[in-house]
């Protein structure tokens, strides 16, 4: 049985047309990409980072899925935007969110996010993301994570 928050994720999945797609929850953490790698046994890249940034000028979030082998290049990602970033708290990440970070799914958040996706990501045939705690995910195609999100590519790094 699925705690509350992933089970919120599973049925975002289900809701959308992608019950093929199984959270899990393990005993061990997932919270960093290099804790999730270990935990499913793939490279630190298949691993999706969900990060959240905040504009300076509009105070819009903006949510970044990051391959877990790339560090963003904030200066990149502004030129690309037209505003400057900033890294908000963890307060701001669950506002926006409804998750906490370490846990911060690609898809079913508070507030409607526009997903920028790393190129990287497209790369492998499975990748994972955080389901809504820092020890559940799920695993997807790079297909399923375009079609789930509506996310624009974008270099990041």
């Amino acid at each position: 049985m699925l705690s509350p928050s992933a089970q919120k994720v599973q049925n975002i999945l289900s809701e959308r047309g992608f019950s093929h797609l199984e959270v899990r929850e393990l005993s061990q953490s997932t919270r960093t990409a290099q804790e999730a790698a270990d935990a499913v046994g793939c490279t630190v890249g298949q691993i999706i980072k969900s990060l959240i940034f905040r504009g300076t000028t509009s105070h819009k979030p903006y949510l970044l899925l990051v391959s877990g082998s790339n560090r963003v290049d904030t200066h990149k990602v502004e030129a690309s935007l037209g505003e400057k970033l900033e890294k908000p708290d963890a307060d701001y990440v669950r506002q926006v969110t409804g998750f906490a970070i370490g846990g911060v799914p690609p898809v079913g958040h508070a507030e409607g996010l526009q997903a920028l996706i790393d190129p990287d990501l497209l790369e492998h045939q499975k990748i994972f993301a955080a389901a809504g705690t820092p020890n559940a995910l799920f695993g997807l195609t790079p297909d399923d994570l375009l079609n789930l999100t509506g996310g624009q590519v974008l270099a990041v790094k």
